[in-house]
C-alpha cells in the first residue's frame, strides 16, 4: 500500500509511515485501499517526520516568507506539528484529496487546514460528522 518492494521479501522500515500513531496508519490504509477500489490513487506524500526535518521544513518556510508569522500559516514548528507526533498525514495527489475530502469522515479521517486540502488527521469517530477546518495552522 504505502511502499513498493521488487525482488525482495524483507520488509521495508519507512518511518514517515511507520511512526504514524497506529489507528491513524489504519484509517488511512483502509480510506486507500476504498480509494484503489474507486479507481484512485491515495498515498502519503508526508507523514510522521523527525522534529529536526520539521524544524529544517520551517525555517525553509521563514526564508521563503519572510518571517516566522508568515511561516506558520503553511509549517508549523516541531513542538506545534501534528507530523511530528505522528498525528497527521499529507495525502496526495490531488484526485485523492479530493476522494479523501468526501470520503474522510467514513474512516475518522478529517481536513484539518482550509489552505491546506493534502493535510488530514483523525479528528472524529468513523462515520462521525468532520468539524469544519480552521482556516490555517495558526489558527488551529
Amino acid at each position: 500500500l504505502f511502499v513498493s518492494v521488487k525482488d525482495s521479501d524483507k520488509p521495508v522500515i519507512v518511518p514517515a509511515v511507520t511512526e504514524l500513531d497506529g489507528a491513524l496508519r489504519t484509517a488511512v490504509q483502509d480510506a486507500a485501499r476504498d480509494a484503489a477500489a474507486d479507481g484512485v490513487d491515495l498515498h502519503v506524500a508526508s507523514g510522521w517526520r523527525s522534529a529536526a526535518y520539521q524544524q529544517t521544513l520551517f525555517d525553509a518556510a521563514v526564508d521563503q516568507y519572510g518571517s516566522a508569522e508568515a511561516a506558520r500559516e503553511w509549517v508549523l514548528r516541531p513542538e506545534e506539528s501534528s507530523h511530528v507526533t505522528g498525528d497527521a498525514v499529507d495525502v496526495g495527489p490531488t484526485d485523492a484529496m479530493y476522494w479523501l475530502s468526501r470520503y474522510g469522515s467514513d474512516y475518522g479521517l478529517c481536513q484539518t487546514y482550509g489552505n491546506e486540502i493534502w493535510h488530514y488527521e483523525l479528528a472524529v469517530e468513523r462515520g462521525g460528522q468532520c468539524p469544519a477546518p480552521a482556516a490555517d495552522p495558526t489558527a488551529g
